[in-house]
């Protein structure tokens, strides 16, 4: 009796130490953010100076532009998630908070999804806001909007987990950008082709649904395994 008493009351208290140690986590990621100011613009203006530039070396034709938009906003936004995942684990490492994220009681992947969530609130979710914006420039259908916006929520929730995945392998090494992008870039293969599908598929008035439902799945798996796939790069980074 008094052990299933203990169990009974324990395992809400774990339970609530972890949503603690994970909303900890979620507050000390968006301090560091704030500290560092505005360098969390960086993938906004990298997409912007891709979208105004693309154009010149092409043609500025509506007709033109309205074709290739969707799949130019979709390639400038996985490459500007690109450029912020190196740095989503090495300044912890210098640091030291790293190894002590490693240490708490609390599961490192839960600790990992912290992290990568307030990554994705930072950078995935400004660039799927600004994303329509851009495609007015390139003469993106108005159809086309609220799908690119719903891809790109969806798309690069599921680029930041695979990412990480990636940035924690490549944590302990010295240059290891060029790494990561040769390492994670092939499985951002479908994440692209479904993603800048469902949009050309809303432009040209056909059902975005099915490709939509393809980038739920993909990010409903990636929930499920990135985490822990995170966390066990990190200890070989780390531990060898």
């Amino acid at each position: 009796m008094n052990q299933s008493r203990t169990d009974a009351v324990g395992a809400p208290s774990a339970t609530v130490g972890l949503v603690g140690a994970c909303a900890a986590q979620v507050r000390r990621e968006l301090a560091v953010a704030r500290r560092r100011g505005g360098e969390w613009l960086n993938p906004l203006i990298f997409l912007a100076l891709v979208t105004m530039l693309f154009p010149l070396g092409i043609s500025p034709q509506p007709d033109l532009l309205a074709t290739i938009a969707p799949g130019l906003l979709w390639v400038a936004a996985l490459l500007a998630m690109l450029l912020s995942l190196d740095a989503l684990f090495r300044s912890d490492h210098a640091d030291g908070s790293l190894e002590q994220m490693m240490l708490a009681p609390q599961p490192l992947a839960a600790l990992c999804l912290a992290k990568v969530a307030v990554h994705w609130l930072l950078t995935g979710v400004p660039l799927a806001l600004f994303a329509p914006l851009l495609g007015v420039m390139l003469s993106l259908p108005t159809a086309g909007s609220l799908t690119l916006i719903a891809s790109l929520l969806l798309g690069s929730a599921t680029l930041s987990l695979i990412g990480a995945i990636g940035a924690a392998l490549t944590v302990g090494l010295p240059r290891g950008g060029v790494l990561l992008s040769l390492l994670i870039l092939p499985l951002y293969i479908p994440v692209l082709i479904f993603g800048a599908g469902a949009v050309q598929a809303a432009v040209q008035g056909g059902f975005a649904g099915p490709a939509l439902a393809l980038l739920g799945a993909m990010l409903a798996l990636a929930l499920v395994g990135a985490p822990f796939a995170i966390a066990g790069a990190l200890r070989i980074s780390i531990h060898g």
